[in-house]
């Protein structure tokens, strides 16, 4: 059972080494899960030489005023034989074996923290004392509660103390070590009153009575010791420290404490008593109690700790990884978070995520309607058709055919395909372009760098209008083609649809009627529907070839390209992260680690009854 305290001991060394002091954080804290004994008194309670009177040694600084700052977290290890020596916590490898070293050593590093000044700190020391006077014990030595501030502290001191001790003693899993001295009414204990507060019941709070030697002829604590003045659910126990003239003349804590127990056993008041009174058995049954506690307490510590490292885990990933330190780290670092955004790009694309069905509707639907609202017949009036065919024959009229008046005709109907052509592909650039604004905002670790996200949108975007430019130019092209070179097989067949409609050998000036022109603008209206329809299949080949293929294919290819050549502070200023995420970063990977070398040190020990 004895590892169960050691186990909580390094839990609670690897606390504060990580920084957790349980203060109020939203950070999870592993402290406040922790079983701890706080031990609680007003500044002339007699909590310092009842610390020492368990350790069995002079350790702690004393003076007047508020002498400790900084919580002390003392713990006590039992061994079987050697020399007493100790141990801080900030200096791992260095034995204290003169204790009067270790006061001066305790004031210092108060110091080094609060400064010289009268303030105090919630960062607790550490201090280990191995000795085979001991039990396996640990107890946090708070500050001394007072009533008035003395010169040099401001003004704030009580109450800054007050709520340093609740914040301690308020958490369900301390154990509360209340110092009240037994010369004074109980009522107005400071230990008594703030325990009562955060522990009505008494559930965990352990009352010892100090200076039972020095209350008033005629008067004994038997009333309290027995809890008849205010009950608790554990037994009062009572001590007797040296006087302050046993403690000039250095007398022998060992020997004290064997004055202890005689006085408890010669004395008639306290005769019955005897067998729970004291220090040494104090320590004894603390020690005990804090087994139990941390026994009980280990399922639901573990479940704590499997629990938190998930959170911290899933939180950890979800602010990203590290910024990298040398110029190649954040090249690839780069690298592998623009091959994550051009990912999600193309699963737009392919269809994994919603999107680039919104091409194909371009296609299947506004090409089609636009080509639709030309109104080619309209174009094809017998007014227009007069027109154009008069005019292309010039000063002489065409002799068998109006070829010129045909080309014409047609040429000018295709021409006005350019529209819808070019919508297409601005339609398309406009989809292109919203995903990758979604792409964007889908990727993760672009949220983590505000200045390469910029960079990147920019650069896509910047691809993209490259790509509808040279689509725009093969698109045209393509209309351009029709008008160039017409089918010449849809015009072999017109002689014979000619014979069957009428006599060719009419004069010139007949073939200007009415019938005759109408029959030019059929035929010109089936020759353009033919391009229509195969341009309605064309502009998207060329449209996806250009755009769609190429963004898929090269959409960050000139980014890279510049990329390869910024050094490693240029890159640095694009992975510019929030101050603020590293720092959350950095303290969760803290906490992480914190976490799991307690579940390693909790899966290490070897429960026994």
């Amino acid at each position: 059972m004895e590892n169960l305290i050691a186990l909580v001991n390094r839990l609670q060394r690897a606390c504060t080494a990580l920084g957790d002091h349980g203060e109020e954080s939203s950070l999870p804290t592993l402290w406040d899960a922790l079983p701890t004994i706080a031990v609680v008194g007003g500044q002339s309670s007699g909590k310092s030489s009842v610390l020492e009177s368990i350790v069995g040694k002079d350790f702690l600084p004393r003076g007047s005023g508020i002498v400790t700052r900084r919580p002390l977290v003392l713990q006590l290890h039992l061994i079987e034989e050697g020399r007493e020596y100790a141990e801080f916590g900030h200096l791992p490898r260095k034995r204290f074996t003169d204790f009067a070293a270790v006061r001066k050593e305790i004031a210092d590093e108060t110091d080094r923290e609060t400064g010289r000044s009268k303030q105090i700190s919630s960062v607790p020391i550490y201090l280990s004392i191995y000795s085979p006077n001991v039990v396996n014990l640990t107890l946090i030595d708070l500050p001394g509660l007072t009533k008035v501030a003395v010169e040099g502290q401001p003004d704030s001191i009580v109450l800054d103390i007050e709520n340093m001790v609740r914040s301690y003693i308020e958490k369900p899993n301390c154990i509360i070590l209340a110092i009240s001295p037994a010369n004074q009414d109980l009522a107005t204990s400071d230990a008594i009153k703030i325990s009562r507060e955060v522990d009505p019941k008494g559930e965990r709070t352990f009352g010892v009575l100090t200076k039972i030697d020095l209350m008033d002829k005629g008067t004994d604590a038997v009333d309290m010791l027995e809890g008849k003045s205010y009950k608790l659910q554990f037994p009062w126990i009572g001590v007797v420290n040296r006087s302050q003239a046993d403690i000039n003349k250095n007398v022998d804590m060992i020997a004290a404490r064997r004055r202890e127990k005689e006085y408890f056993a010669s004395t008639p008041e306290y005769r019955h008593l005897a067998n729970r009174m004291g220090s040494e058995h104090l320590g004894k049954v603390l020690s005990k109690h804090l087994e139990s506690v941390i026994k009980s307490r280990i399922p639901g510590l573990q479940s704590l700790i499997n629990k938190t490292i998930i959170e911290l885990e899933t939180e950890l990933s979800r602010l990203g990884k590290p910024i990298a330190t040398d110029a190649g780290g954040k090249l690839y670092m780069i690298m592998e978070i623009c091959r994550s955004f051009d990912g999600n790009f193309k699963e737009h694309l392919d269809g994994v995520r919603p999107g680039g069905d919104k091409i194909y509707y371009v296609f299947d639907n506004q090409l089609p309607a636009a080509l639709k609202r030309l109104q080619f017949d309209k174009q094809l009036s017998m007014d227009n058709v007069r027109k154009l065919i008069t005019e292309a024959d010039g000063y002489q009229p065409h002799l068998i055919a109006p070829e010129q008046g045909y080309r014409r005709l047609i040429e000018s109907s295709i021409v006005s395909m350019k529209g819808p052509a070019e919508a297409a592909v601005d339609a398309v650039h406009a989809i292109l372009k919203e995903l990758i604004h979604k792409a964007i905002s889908e990727t993760a670790e672009l949220k983590q760098y505000p200045s390469l996200r910029v960079e990147v949108s920019n650069a896509a975007v910047e691809s993209l209008e490259r790509m509808r430019d040279e689509s725009k130019k093969a698109t045209l092209q393509l209309v351009e083609m029709e008008c160039s070179y017409l089918t010449v097989d849809f015009f072999r067949k017109l002689p014979q649809d000619i014979e069957k409609g009428g006599n060719p050998t009419h004069s010139i000036f007949d073939r200007y009627n009415d019938s005759y022109l109408r029959r030019i603008g059929s035929n010109v209206l089936s020759y353009v529907n033919m391009v229509c329809a195969t341009l309605r299949n064309s502009i998207p080949k060329s449209v996806v070839y250009g755009q769609v293929r190429e963004a898929k294919r090269s959409l960050l290819d000139h980014f890279f390209t510049d990329l390869g050549k910024k050094e490693g502070k240029q890159l640095g200023t694009l992975l510019d992260e929030d101050p603020a995420i590293m720092q959350r970063r950095l303290s969760l990977a803290k906490r992480l680690e914190l976490y799991r070398a307690a579940q390693a040190e909790i899966d290490s020990v070897a429960w026994s009854k």
